[in-house]
């Protein structure tokens, strides 16, 4: 419904009050001052009902004695009183329409609930007030209907996977079955889907082994080149010894870095990194001394 207006009020005071001014000046207190009174009320009435003023965005649909005439507005225009009726003011701005489905079965039997909104408009204003009774509602059950037949229709993995796949072809559906009324669909946004607790917890422990299961692979497949790695460095040592004398010493030097006491070398290592036994052994005795004078001291 048009919201109310102050004009066509205004109108009805200004008729009023310049017919019953005229009876006075004319008749005087007089019977025919208050026939000209009650006349220039009943004309404000009609004038005054007659002017209707329609929003930029509203269409309005008027019927002459029950049948369609045409359709004004926006702007201020004029009906007959009595004879022409409006029974409908048709918002055509985009309407946003909530709607939702609980419980409803999956296509793999999950029992999810969905919540969406729909963005719609009114093309045809002609079509939605003659051809639905209430199209308003009308819309919200065909997108129920809708969002229920794609839901029974869907897998659940493909439904939390692909929401823009779901809303273009609810978008689809509802806008076939709205047209006939004059109605165009813009678009249709899945905002939620729910899902059981239960089911919940259980994909969370699945995607939680997926993440392990993937863990495990790339460690061993890291475990593989590692060991590839060792076999090439193999390979080069054994037809260098001076490289592996260097990594030898080099690894020895690592050891001794981290404040060792006592390192221990096998003998074949001492052979292949030709320290000789006396200076291998010699190292012995001075750690040793070391860490009795530390004693000492304390």
């Amino acid at each position: 419904m048009s919201s109310s207006n102050a004009v066509p009020m205004l109108i009805f005071f200004v008729i009023l009050t310049v017919g019953i001014s005229l009876a006075f000046t004319a008749f005087g207190m007089s019977p025919a001052s208050v026939s000209v009174g009650i006349f220039s009320f009943i004309f404000a009435i009609i004038v005054s009902s007659s002017i209707k003023i329609a929003n930029p965005w509203e269409k309005a649909l008027v019927l002459h004695l029950g049948k369609f005439r045409r359709l004004k507005g926006p702007g201020m225009f004029f009906i007959f009183p009595i004879i022409e009726t409006i029974p409908y003011w048709i918002d055509t701005r985009v309407i946003t329409t909530s709607f939702k489905a609980e419980k409803t079965l999956t296509k793999d039997s999950v029992p999810v609930s969905v919540d969406a909104v729909l963005f719609w408009k009114v093309l045809d204003p002609t079509k939605a007030a003659l051809e639905v009774a209430d199209y308003h509602s009308a819309i919200s059950w065909a997108s129920q209907t809708a969002l229920r037949d794609v839901i029974g229709k869907t897998l659940l993995s493909e439904m939390l996977e692909g929401r823009d796949k779901i809303s273009d072809v609810l978008q689809k559906i509802i806008d076939e079955r709205t047209e006939p009324w004059g109605i165009r669909v813009n678009s249709v946004e899945v905002k939620d889907v729910l899902i059981p607790p239960g089911l919940e917890d259980a994909m969370s422990m699945q995607a939680q082994a997926e993440r392990e299961r993937q863990a495990r692979v790339i460690l061993g497949d890291s475990e593989r080149q590692v060991a590839e790695k060792f076999g090439e460095a193999a390979k080069t040592y054994a037809n260098d010894p001076v490289a592996l004398h260097l990594r030898a010493m080099n690894m020895l030097y690592e050891g001794l870095k981290k404040n060792s006491t006592f390192v221990i070398v096998p003998s074949s290592a001492i052979d292949s990194m030709q320290l000789g036994a006396r200076e291998g052994l010699a190292t012995l005795p001075n750690g040793i001394n070391k860490q009795n004078a530390k004693v000492q001291a304390q």
